[in-house]
């Protein structure tokens, strides 16, 4: 599958300062792709350089082929919906004359974005001044401009930042539905359990390096993993309990009649004899899969042991 925009080894410094150090990744068509990692760990600069708004120290970027800071960069970035972190617009225009206003920017009809305003759930407010908007709303008029003239690319800084739960979903479920159309979205952010039920792949960043990049399962088969196990204890035995495991567990939670143990996976087995020795003091084990932000910690950790 040819990919619809990528970075190919991809370096860019401000100053003594590397943002991103030799990046390559692939974004395709109808995948959504979560690029993670904290504040400063390069997501915003790699979403820069496909915008074109910088170019690279070494290494090159494509949008549908093409150089998007180059001389064709303007039919590029056509393609592309952007959604900024911090979203900032004109306080005395109406949600309908902005979108007006991004729609002939971008050279397209106004056709839709009744339509559009209604999708993100904010079609009753477009006749109001947006200084009038919440924040949570003036994201929702963000995440509507980016959606102007269907672009099969798009980009989403931090999308979920200032909305409540419920809308949160809906963000997930228009990602859902853009992808489902085909359209390639990529999602910035830090709040790694946010997204990885909600994505195809993930990308891993830290201190500007790409750590890892894949499905969930590919990452966890890159790691060398932990596992969780969820122990239910007759009420209060978990001291007696904990004090009677092989060492090299970790206790990572613990309540009158529960424990959460984290263990490497070679002492899985060992763990799990250790428990099933204790007779009735274990009411029950179940096992936990390592979510993303568990990933991302051993991923840190791996590249710190190796620095």
């Amino acid at each position: 599958m040819s990919a619809i925009a990528q970075w190919d080894g991809v370096t860019k410094r401000y100053g003594s300062v590397v943002a991103v150090q030799d990046v390559s990744l692939a974004l395709h068509p109808g995948e959504a792709t979560a690029l993670v990692g904290h504040n400063g760990a390069g997501k915003t600069t790699l979403i820069k350089l496909l915008l074109g708004l910088i170019r690279p120290e070494k290494g090159a970027v494509r949008v549908s082929g093409i150089d998007p800071a180059g001389a064709q960069g303007a039919d590029a970035r056509r393609a592309l919906g952007f959604l900024p972190e911090n979203v900032a617009f004109h306080g005395a225009m109406s949600g309908k004359e902005l979108m007006a206003f991004y729609a002939g920017l971008k050279g397209h009809s106004t056709k839709r974005n009744e339509e559009l305003l209604s999708l993100v759930g904010i079609a009753d407010a477009a006749g109001r001044r947006v200084s009038t908007y919440s924040k949570g709303m003036r994201q929702r008029l963000g995440i509507a401009q980016a959606l102007i003239g269907e672009p099969r690319l798009l980009l989403f800084d931090e999308p979920t930042s200032g909305l409540d739960p419920a809308s949160r979903i809906d963000v997930f479920n228009t990602i859902d539905m853009l992808r489902g159309s085909g359209a390639t979205v990529l999602v910035s952010t830090h709040a790694l359990a946010e997204v990885e039920n909600r994505v195809d792949r993930v990308a891993v960043m830290h201190r500007g390096n790409l750590l890892a990049a894949g499905t969930l399962e590919e990452l966890r088969e890159g790691v060398v993993p932990d596992v969780g196990l969820r122990v239910r204890v007759r009420n209060c035995d978990t001291e007696r309990l904990l004090a009677a495991l092989p060492p090299g567990i970790e206790c990572q939670q613990r309540a009158d009649d529960l424990l959460m143990l984290r263990v490497a996976a070679a002492d899985k087995m060992a763990a799990l004899r250790a428990l099933a020795s204790m007779g009735e003091a274990v009411e029950d084990i179940q096992t936990v899969t390592p979510g993303l932000e568990d990933l991302y910690r051993r991923l840190v950790q791996q590249e710190a042991s190796t620095a």
